[in-house]
């Protein structure tokens, strides 16, 4: 039998109105599904962990939908990593992938960008929202120094 991890898959950059069943209906054809856990959080995009019953099946889905236009939304497709429910310390001030510090996608990237000097009012959401333009953005974490703080982009 194959792990969990290796049938589960992230599916990033969704529309902001999507519906469970749109996700289904994206990926049924790959073969049969265990759970969707579909996640829209107030600012768009939304993803979703998509589990399918055979590891070649979600490994097709990626081949078949990674890239996929959807909407207007270029859909990210791969394996979801580090897996859903944990938690560390960091979680309440860093994000991963699209989603956040709990059940998102922790990828790392050999480029890093730390801003510094900012005001304690700067949110890491907005820094990395503004960051998109120049590429993506895997990870960021605050640093609290003194009277400002700093941000780690990866």
């Amino acid at each position: 039998m194959t792990g969990r991890s290796s049938r589960t898959l992230y599916v990033g950059n969704l529309p902001g109105d999507i519906r469970e069943r749109e996700v289904e209906d994206l990926f049924y054809k790959y073969g049969p599904i265990i759970d969707i856990d579909l996640k829209v959080p107030p600012r768009p995009p939304g993803y979703a962990f998509v589990e399918f019953e055979d590891a070649r099946d979600a490994e097709d889905a990626i081949r078949g939908r990674d890239g996929y236009s959807f909407d207007g939304h270029r859909l990210r497709v791969e394996l979801a990593h580090g897996g859903r429910g944990q938690s560390s310390s960091i979680d309440r001030h860093s994000s991963y992938s699209s989603g956040g510090g709990r059940g998102g996608v922790s990828r790392r990237s050999d480029y890093r960008v730390l801003v510094t000097g900012l005001p304690s009012s700067a949110s890491w959401q907005d820094l990395k929202d503004h960051m998109r333009r120049a590429g993506d953005v895997c990870f960021s974490q605050v640093y609290r120094e003194g009277s400002g703080k700093s941000i780690q982009l990866l």
